[in-house]
């Protein structure tokens, strides 16, 4: 077998056991970076001291002093701040910007022995859903490369998916992590709003912002949550409730004959293409068939959702990128006269078009007379969403639909009509505005090879139950196609 598509634990029982070392993989890793990086483009930047750290794990680990992550190979979406690594977001604003500090999620990797191969690729500023919009070129999806990675964690998305990376951080403000997972074929998890510090990731709308992970199965996705969880003194949003070893409730089985499993009613009268349709109802058939209760909910204001979170999203993102202004840091224009003209000059040169709309509406919807017609109603639907789910997991313990209502699209498709872009986030932007936990889990391929995700939704601070149902169900079906 190809050590590169080992799982983490296993990678990590060989390592102990003497049977691999990191060098060893990393000449494998590094051989398949040489023969794919250059035409997927999932990385931004590549760790240049990565043969040192792994030499490094590599003594630790001979002489018995490895720790839980020791030589796992990982990436980053490269608006994580990193002290050794650029940080850009993908924008011409923060081509030149170094980080003097990493990110707590960061620090948490580093602490447990993982090793960071490089930043990914990612919408500019995590604007996005197809990673098109990034300063320094798309990146490819490595199932088939006519089509998009999703966004705005493409290329975190697609490093897993290629095998360039055992894992991935990425972050998902409405779907960024959860989107391009069910894209690429993996899995990707949102935790619960305050789950994670994020204290070191470059927000976009800060009460929406989430950092999690990204893993080819359940297993790893649970060991990664784990390292990065927990309170942060230097984040006063996260929350101080306990981290469970969510590893160590994976093989349990006994939920599945109380398991009630709750359809949105509202979210299955969209258009969905017949390959989700038919990945969907195959879910659905398999936790029958296991003793699960499957009944239809109402989400009496679903209709709203989308509306809001653009809303909220926006206002959010113009107050977060107006830091971008060419005076402590980033991109600063050439030419200039007053302070006028050096801020109009840098922003206009340094961002990307779908940034700068972005601002205008962001701008505008928090200009006077304007803030209580949209964005205050904009907080009223999301407190109505929030009292919907709290009424939902009153009678159910899952939410179950499709991560997105279409198969991966190809370049260029949707990038002329932004709003069809946004709407590949449909079933996603929910939980963000909820602030609950959801994970995006490989369905069943379409006929053409092309994944599909299945999006499993929980109370907060219930991604235990979560990581039980995805294990169950993709382990399943991963030895139903063998």
């Amino acid at each position: 077998m190809d050590p590169l598509d080992l799982s983490v634990s296993d990678l990590c029982s060989l390592y102990g056991r003497h049977k691999l070392s990191p060098k060893e993989v990393l000449r494998l890793l590094r051989e398949r970076l040489d023969a794919q990086e250059a035409r997927l483009h999932a990385y931004l930047y590549i760790n240049e001291d990565l043969e040192t750290q792994a030499e490094e794990a590599e003594s630790r680990i001979m002489a018995g002093n490895g720790r839980p992550l020791e030589g796992v190979f990982l990436s980053l979406k490269d608006n994580l701040c990193t002290r050794d690594q650029p940080t850009t977001c993908a924008s011409k604003a923060l081509a030149q910007y170094r980080s003097p500090y990493d990110a707590t999620v960061i620090t948490r990797l580093k602490e447990a022995g993982a090793l960071i191969v490089g930043k990914t690729n990612l919408d500019e500023f995590a604007i996005g859903s197809s990673t098109e919009t990034s300063a320094f070129g798309p990146t490819r999806n490595p199932l088939d490369e006519r089509y998009v990675p999703g966004g705005s964690s493409g290329g975190a998305a697609a490093s897993v998916a290629a095998r360039l990376a055992f894992g991935a951080l990425g972050s998902d403000t409405g779907g960024s992590l959860r989107q391009p997972a069910s894209f690429c074929g993996v899995v990707g998890m949102k935790p619960t709003w305050g789950r994670v510090s994020r204290y070191g990731l470059v927000g976009l709308a800060s009460s929406l912002d989430q950092v999690g992970p990204m893993a080819r199965n359940v297993e790893d996705c649970a060991i990664l949550l784990s390292t990065i969880a927990g309170k942060d003194p230097m984040d006063s949003t996260s929350s101080e409730e306990p981290v469970p070893d969510y590893l160590s409730f994976l093989s349990d089985r006994s939920f599945l004959k109380d398991l009630k499993i709750g359809i949105p009613v509202e979210w299955m009268d969209r258009n969905l293409d017949s390959a989700v349709t038919r990945a969907f109802q195959e879910t659905l058939s398999l936790f029958k068939s296991s003793g699960a209760r499957i009944s239809h909910i109402k989400f009496p204001h679903s209709a709203h959702s989308f509306h809001a979170y653009y809303i909220i999203m926006t206002a959010e993102a113009s107050t977060s990128l107006a830091r971008f202004d060419g005076i402590r840091y980033g991109f600063r224009t050439q030419t200039y006269q007053d302070i006028s003209d050096l801020y109009y000059g840098t922003r206009s040169e340094s961002f990307g078009s779908e940034i700068k709309k972005r601002i205008v509406l962001g701008t505008y919807i928090l200009s006077s007379g304007q803030y209580e017609t949209y964005y205050q109603k904009a907080m009223d639907v999301r407190a109505a969403v929030r009292e919907d789910f709290r009424k939902a997991f009153e009678s159910v313990d899952i939410i179950l639909s499709p991560t997105t209502a279409e198969l991966p699209f190809k370049f260029g498709e949707k990038s002329k009509d932004p709003l069809n872009m946004a709407l590949s986030d449909i079933f996603t932007v929910h939980a963000n505005l909820a602030g609950i936990p959801a994970i995006s889990v490989p369905g069943t391929p379409s006929d053409e090879g092309l994944p599909t995700g299945i999006q499993y939704m929980a109370p907060s601070f219930c991604e235990k139950t979560l990581f039980q149902c995805a294990h169950f169900f993709h382990t399943t079906l991963s030895k139903e196609r063998t």
